[in-house]
């Protein structure tokens, strides 16, 4: 018989349990709340489209962990409109080639979790994840001291990934 492995990612709670009680509170949206603010270090935008918008993770799991999200707060993949779907995918790819460009990885997990069910964090505002992986990326802190090492800021990402793409698009 095949033994299942267990992740455990207890550092995720704190995030999770934010995101529930946004959630709880009407109308109140983490990614509608940055596009209010603009393209600017304190909502983590670091490219503003005309529909989407490519975003830095809060909480990021690894260095240049990055989220595209349509402009329109909505949860319903299926009801984005032509130019909406074009343009989220268009900086889907874009968000890729920076990413590889930046942090060099060995690989990188890109994916949409639909609903609290799918393991979405915030559920009512679709969004993809990038998240750059390299070998032994994980490691032994995670589960020993519920601490997760990230090497390098949210600023100096954030002025990576920004400066990246005032000059690529």
């Amino acid at each position: 018989m095949k033994k299942r492995s267990i992740l455990f990612a207890p550092w995720r709670h704190t995030y999770i349990k934010r995101a529930v009680k946004a959630e709880e509170e009407e109308g109140d949206c983490a990614f509608c709340d940055a596009l209010k603010v603009g393209q600017k270090f304190e909502s983590l935008i670091v490219y503003n489209g005309k529909l989407a918008t490519v975003i830095l993770n809060k909480f990021p799991y690894n260095n240049g962990h990055t989220m595209v999200i349509p402009k329109r707060h909505t949860a319903e993949f299926e009801k984005l409109s032509v130019e909406e779907f074009e343009e989220l995918h268009s900086l889907l790819r874009k968000s890729l080639e920076a990413i590889k460009a930046i942090y060099q990885p060995q690989g990188v997990n890109i994916g949409m979790n639909l609903g609290r069910s799918g393991g979405a964090g915030i559920v009512d505002h679709l969004h993809y994840h990038l998240v750059p992986r390299w070998s032994g990326d994980t490691n032994f802190m995670p589960i020993v001291a519920e601490t997760k090492v990230i090497s390098e800021s949210l600023d100096e990402t954030y002025k990576k990934m920004a400066a990246w793409f005032a000059e690529n698009l």
